[in-house]
C-alpha cells in the first residue's frame, strides 16, 4: 500500500488513521496507538527492499500456522444431540468443541475420507478405513449442509491436486517462472546499486557544497577582516601624520619664543622697575620654553610610537592579504572537485536478458538437477524462515510484558497453553488424527 520504505516520506503518524491491528490485540496489551506505530515502522524499515509480491507471500506463510487461519466453522450436533463445532480447512474436516476452536476432538484428513453426503439436514463422514465407524451429524438448514459439502469438494480437490506429480507443462511452467523470478532479482539489485550510487553521489555533492559554502565564509570572513586592518592603517597614518604636524608647530613656538627670550635679554632696561619686570618676564619665558621643549618630546615620543602602529598595521595588512590569496586558491580546486565528482555515470551497466524459447529433455539427470534446485529453495527458505522467526520471537518477548492478562479471552488463553506445550497446529491435527485411527 505505502510501496518500499523511505524515512523521507515515511515520517511519524503516518499510520495514525490505519486499523493495523484488531481492537481486541490492542486492548490485549499495555500499549499506546504511538508505541505500535513505532513498532511496525522499524519492522517496515528493516525489510526495505522487499518486493511486494515476496512480502506478501512471507505474510502468509506466517499466518498459515495459526491454528485458527482457513478454518470455516460451522455448528452442528451428532446423533445424542450434543452441540458441536465442524471446521472445515485445507488439511481435513475437524470437530471442536464450542468453547474451544483451537483443537480439535476429532480429525479426519482428507486422504483418510473414503466419501462425503448428506441427506435433508443429516451429513455423513465415510473414513476410509472400514473399520471405523461412519460418523453422522445434523445441521441446523439444508443449505448448510450444501454449503459444507461444497466447501469439502473445493478443498479436497486442492488437497488432491497439491500431492500429484507435475505435468511437463506445469514444470515448465516452474522452470519459466523461476527464471522471471531471477531475472526480477537480478533487476531489482540493479535498481538498488544504481539508487546507492545515486545517494553516494548525492551526499558527496552535498558535502563539497557544504564545504564551499564554508570556504566563502571564511573568504568574506579574511576579506572584511582585511578591510578592517586597512581601515586602522590608514586611521594610524592618518593620525601618525597630525601628531607629526603638531610636533613640527610646538618646534616652532618653542624656536620663537627662545628667540623672544635672547630678544628681551639683549634689549637694555633703564629702570630698576623694568628689569624686574624683564626678569621675571625672561623667567616667564624660560618657563614656557621649558615647558613646550617637554611637550615638543612627548609629541616626538608618540608620532614614535604611531609610525611603529603603522607598521604592524601594514603588517597585519599584509598577512591578511596572504590569507585571502590561500582561501581562494582552496575555494577554486574544491569547485573543481565538486564539478568532477557530482556528475553521475552516465553509461550504468545495463542488463538485457533475452528469453529464448527452451525444450526441455526431462531425463534421470534433469529430475536430479531438478530437485537439487528444489532442496536448494528449502534450504533457503528455512534459512529466512529461522530468520523471521527469530525476529517474531523477540518482538513477542518484547511485548509480553506489556500485555494485560485480565484482559486475555478463553481462546487466548488456551493458545498459550498450546504454546507453553510446544503444541502447532499441524503436530496437534497429527496426533488427533492418529488417536482417530
Amino acid at each position: 500500500q505505502y510501496g518500499d520504505y523511505d524515512p523521507n516520506v515515511h515520517k511519524r503518524g503516518f499510520l495514525a488513521q490505519e486499523e493495523l491491528l484488531p481492537k481486541r490485540v490492542i486492548n490485549l496489551y499495555q500499549m499506546t496507538p504511538e508505541m505500535w506505530e513505532e513498532r511496525i515502522t522499524a519492522w517496515y524499515a528493516e525489510h526495505r527492499g522487499r518486493a511486494r509480491d515476496e512480502a506478501e507471500m512471507e505474510y502468509l506463510k506466517i499466518a498459515q500456522d495459526l491454528e485458527m487461519y482457513g478454518v470455516n466453522y460451522f455448528a452442528i450436533r451428532n446423533k445424542k444431540g450434543t452441540e458441536l463445532l465442524l471446521g472445515v480447512d485445507a488439511l481435513g474436516l475437524h470437530i471442536y468443541d464450542p468453547d474451544n476452536r483451537l483443537t480439535p476432538k476429532i480429525s479426519f484428513p482428507w486422504n483418510e475420507i473414503r466419501n462425503i453426503s448428506y441427506s435433508d439436514k443429516e451429513f455423513t463422514i465415510k473414513p476410509l478405513d472400514k473399520k471405523i465407524d461412519v460418523f453422522k451429524f445434523n445441521s441446523s438448514k439444508l443449505r448448510v449442509n450444501k454449503l459444507i459439502l461444497q466447501l469439502c469438494i473445493g478443498n479436497h480437490d486442492l488437497f488432491m491436486r497439491r500431492r500429484k506429480a507435475d505435468s511437463l507443462e506445469v514444470q515448465q511452467m516452474k522452470a519459466q517462472a523461476r527464471e522471471e523470478k531471477a531475472r526480477k532479482q537480478m533487476e531489482r539489485q540493479r535498481l538498488a546499486r544504481e539508487k546507492q550510487m545515486r545517494e553516494e553521489a548525492e551526499r558527496t555533492r552535498d558535502e563539497l557544497e557544504r564545504r564551499l559554502m564554508q570556504l566563502k565564509e571564511e573568504a568574506t570572513m579574511a576579506n572584511e577582516a582585511l578591510m578592517r586592518s586597512e581601515e586602522t592603517a590608514d586611521l594610524l597614518a592618518e593620525k601618525a601624520q597630525i601628531t607629526e604636524e603638531e610636533a613640527k608647530l610646538l618646534a616652532q613656538k618653542a624656536a620663537e619664543a627662545e628667540q623672544e627670550m635672547q630678544r628681551i635679554k639683549a634689549t637694555a632696561i633703564r629702570t630698576e622697575e623694568e628689569k624686574r619686570l624683564m626678569e621675571q618676564k625672561v623667567l616667564e619665558a624660560e618657563m614656557l620654553a621649558l615647558k613646550m621643549a617637554e611637550e615638543s618630546e612627548r609629541r616626538a615620543k608618540e608620532a614614535d610610537q604611531l609610525k611603529q602602529d603603522l607598521q604592524e598595521a601594514r603588517e597585519s595588512e599584509r598577512r591578511a592579504k596572504q590569507k585571502l590569496l590561500e582561501i581562494t586558491s582552496k575555494s577554486s580546486y574544491t569547485q573543481s572537485m565538486n564539478s568532477s565528482t557530482t556528475a553521475l555515470p552516465t553509461d550504468l551497466p545495463s542488463f538485457n536478458l533475452i528469453s529464448e524459447s527452451l525444450s526441455f529433455d526431462f531425463k534421470d539427470t534433469d529430475m536430479k538437477r531438478l530437485s537439487m534446485e528444489i532442496e536448494k529453495e528449502k534450504v533457503e527458505y528455512m534459512e529466512k524462515s529461522k530468520h523471521l522467526q527469530e525476529q517474531l520471537n523477540e518482538l513477542k518477548t518484547e511485548i509480553e510484558a506489556l500485555k494485560l492478562k485480565e484482559r486475555e479471552t478463553a481462546l487466548d488463553i488456551l493458545h498459550n497453553e498450546n504454546t507453553s506445550r510446544g503444541n502447532s497446529k499441524h503436530n496437534t491435527i497429527k496426533k488427533v488424527s492418529a488417536g482417530s485411527s
